[in-house]
């Protein structure tokens, strides 16, 4: 029986600077999308709130 030989990839050394440099933007763009997120849903429910105190809207059902 001849013996496998398992290919091992090797490693030459990991960049410490660009594996931090590619979290550090990963992690800014994340923030960045779920803060205008945020910013979308606060502007919709601040539009909300405006027309039902201006009386343009209402949240009770209008009977026939």
């Amino acid at each position: 029986m001849a013996a496998h030989r398992v290919v091992h990839a090797t490693l030459k050394g990991s960049s410490v600077i660009k594996e931090i440099a590619i979290g550090l933007t990963l992690g800014l763009v994340a923030g960045g999308l779920w803060k205008m997120h945020h910013w979308n849903e606060q502007r919709r429910t601040r539009t909300f709130y405006d027309l039902l105190d201006k009386g343009e809207i209402s949240v009770v059902v209008a009977e026939q």
